[in-house]
């Protein structure tokens, strides 16, 4: 069973504003599962990589998935890993250059990532993938065929060992400057779905729910 916290690390201690930081399960799960993409760091041939890539959740466990001849996914199979999911929420304007900022929410993870080699558990991994992006998609796309199967790497790490960290509100302006003529506050940012455009190649269909943009 999952534990309330994450384990709490001299990797995954939070040094610079700890008052922000978390390593409650439940604000990590909320911030992964509000994500759309995740930046992956790994090591090829003695070298630092970044990448960004889609992802998804089941319980207590992150998937990720990509080509049978990905050099990362190859490389971080029983290799430590750091994930990375990240949620702009705000541009911070103060009045001085030095207490500019930004609101976000993220979250960090590392561990050992391993390579799914069970059909069932790849097969729902995929569909968590897409209901990432998508909730609901799974139940109506079709699922991989084994072939497409066997061309997908599929990696899992346990949500075990990270945090969370958020910051959120107004400038944090030196007393001195307060007085200054000079607009603080912040510009909210938020990702906005539009309409939804068919594939031309399509006869007209009823787009489902799960792509249909919100009305509020």
């Amino acid at each position: 069973m999952a534990t309330p916290e994450l384990a709490r690390t001299d990797r995954t201690a939070l040094r610079r504003h700890p008052e922000r930081g978390s390593h409650d399960r439940a604000q990590v799960e909320a911030i992964l599962d509000d994500g759309y993409v995740a930046h992956v760091g790994f090591t090829v041939d003695g070298e630092p990589r970044v990448l960004p890539m889609a992802y998804g959740r089941i319980d207590d466990v992150l998937y990720l998935h990509g080509a049978v001849g990905n050099a990362m996914l190859r490389a971080s199979d029983g290799a430590p890993v750091c994930v990375t999911v990240t949620h702009l929420d705000g541009l911070v304007a103060a009045r001085s250059q030095y207490h500019h900022s930004m609101n976000y929410r993220s979250v960090v993870l590392v561990g050992r990532a391993e390579k799914v080699t069970d059909d069932e558990e790849k097969a729902a991994a995929l569909a968590a993938i897409v209901d990432q992006a998508l909730p609901g998609r799974s139940r109506v796309a079709r699922p991989a065929s084994p072939g497409e199967a066997r061309a997908t790497l599929v990696l899992r790490l346990p949500i075990a060992e990270g945090s969370a960290k958020v910051r959120a509100g107004g400038p944090v302006d030196e007393p001195e400057d307060m007085d200054l003529e000079v607009w603080a506050g912040v510009v909210p940012l938020r990702v906005v779905a539009g309409a939804p455009v068919q594939d031309p190649l399509q006869e007209a269909v009823l787009a489902p729910p799960e792509v249909r943009a919100p009305t509020v």
